[in-house]
């Protein structure tokens, strides 16, 4: 799990580099970072939907996908629950927008899940290295925003990555092309939403759409158990 490992300490080291950062920013300054991490975020996101949404194989799957998700999230409130336990250890500032941003850039992509799988099966790291490259220079970014508390999204990528790795043998022919193709469009869409909360143009409950993620895979469970 060297690559994990590595990925984790990436992010532990540009969350305590940005926070240092942070303590020295003027509040003024804070506020332009906040709107280079919200449009940041929000062009990464529309990245990924650009570029796989062609790829698509089922160009209505991520309508149903945002729609059936969220939906689910909101009744399960996973963004109130997350809310308050992040108000409680930060004092109310808002970390939780900063965490969740984090978490989805850090946890959804190419990199991050496929790269524990060829760690895991073939030993090569390479993914994942180039995955803390990046995860390094973002967190550095957001910690400058938020603060300290970002190294709580290295402990999740950790156990993101971790039972990605453990797993490896059997997600590995699940995962197919087309269903990475269907998590980073909509994977996508939850990072610009979240861009654009940060913009304050307008307030999404980025948490509680998470479960929109789960919807491909069982599309392409139940597509296969009935031999479609």
């Amino acid at each position: 799990m060297i690559g994990t490992i590595a990925n984790t300490a990436a992010i532990l080291t540009g969350s305590i580099v940005g926070s240092r950062i942070n303590k020295g920013i003027k509040e003024e300054h804070q506020q332009v970072l906040f709107n280079a991490m919200g449009l940041a975020a929000f062009g990464l996101g529309i990245n990924s939907v650009v570029q796989n949404m062609p790829k698509s194989a089922y160009p209505v799957l991520f309508i149903a996908s945002l729609a059936i998700g969220s939906l689910a999230g909101e009744i399960l409130d996973i963004d109130g629950r997350f809310h308050r336990i992040t108000d409680h250890f930060s004092g109310g500032s808002s970390l939780a927008q900063g965490l969740s941003t984090g978490i989805l850039l850090f946890c959804i992509g190419t990199l991050s899940i496929l790269g524990p799988i060829q760690s895991a099966l073939y030993g090569d790291n390479t993914y994942l290295f180039t995955n803390a490259t990046l995860d390094l220079i973002s967190s550095t970014v957001l910690a400058s925003t938020y603060g300290i508390g970002m190294c709580a999204a290295a402990a999740v990528l950790f156990c993101w990555q971790g039972a990605i790795y453990l797993g490896a043998g059997f997600l590995e022919p699940v995962l197919s092309a087309d269903l990475l193709t269907e998590i980073s469009v909509i994977g996508g869409f939850l990072i610009a939403s979240s861009g654009l909360s940060i913009l304050n143009v307008k307030q999404f409950k980025t948490m509680n759409m998470l479960p929109c993620l789960l919807v491909p895979p069982i599309w392409f469970a139940l597509k296969g158990f009935v031999g479609m």
